[in-house]
């Protein structure tokens, strides 16, 4: 199973969240502060982040951030309301998804089984099967099977919902796909998810491949649609 850090202050909550996650197979390391985390994060060398807002010594927003500026691994928020500008912040400083605490263990589980299906290899969209081995899109070369993406030749860092989306958009340039079927396909929420989860990835990937996120050529929005790739 995967290894997981879980990066939250409150005692209670820790011990249980990591209870939870041993009886479902996972190994474990909680800190209790952020800059406990930031250690952890070279000690432990976890495959998804559980990182918690609210932090005594540091926000969870620049712990984010740190993790981030070295690493696009899977990171998931704990946030105690849904509805919060907190889990704006928090998408834009770069965590693929979140979880309104207290969140029960099968909730804790899809999310991080979900999370860990973006970052790895085999999921290229609506047609995984591409025709090159790599595929060229204006300045843009993406390889699906090795997950890399770079603009002239240099190699983007793409965190694990930022590569997904751009994978999925790709396959079928020219195609425009709801907000809903976004988070249905990229972030598996069933039903009516949280659309801000879109839209906080599409301005983080945008700010990497786009020469200008005013007048985007690859990541397009259709008002009232959604987005799409291209055409170029």
């Amino acid at each position: 199973m995967s290894r997981v850090l879980l990066i939250e202050d409150d005692r209670a909550v820790r011990e249980a969240v990591l209870l939870t996650l041993r009886r479902r197979g996972h190994e474990v390391e909680g800190a209790a502060t952020g800059e406990a985390g930031l250690s952890a994060m070279e000690t432990f060398r976890p495959d998804l982040v559980l990182l918690d807002l609210m932090l005594p010594d540091k926000s969870g927003f620049e712990v984010c951030r740190r993790i981030r500026a070295t690493q696009q691994i899977p990171i998931i928020m704990l946030t105690a309301r849904g509805d919060d500008i907190d889990v704006v912040l928090g998408l834009e400083a770069g965590a693929d998804d979140y979880i309104v605490k207290p969140a029960r263990g099968e909730v804790l589980e899809a999310r991080i089984r979900a999370v860990l299906r973006r970052a790895a290899p085999g999921d290229g969209g609506p047609d995984p099967a591409a025709s090159q081995p790599v595929e060229t899109h204006g300045d843009l070369s993406i390889d699906r099977k090795g997950l890399l993406v770079a603009k002239h030749g240099q190699d983007l860092p793409l965190a694990p919902s930022e590569m997904k989306l751009l994978l999925y958009l790709s396959a079928t340039p020219g195609r425009v796909f709801s907000r809903q079927q976004l988070l249905e396909h990229v972030w598996e929420h069933s039903y009516h998810g949280d659309a801000r989860l879109v839209d906080a990835c599409v301005m983080r990937l945008r700010t990497k491949v786009e020469d200008s996120t005013r007048s985007p050529k690859y990541i397009q929005t259709v008002r009232g649609f959604g987005y799409r790739f291209g055409p170029l």
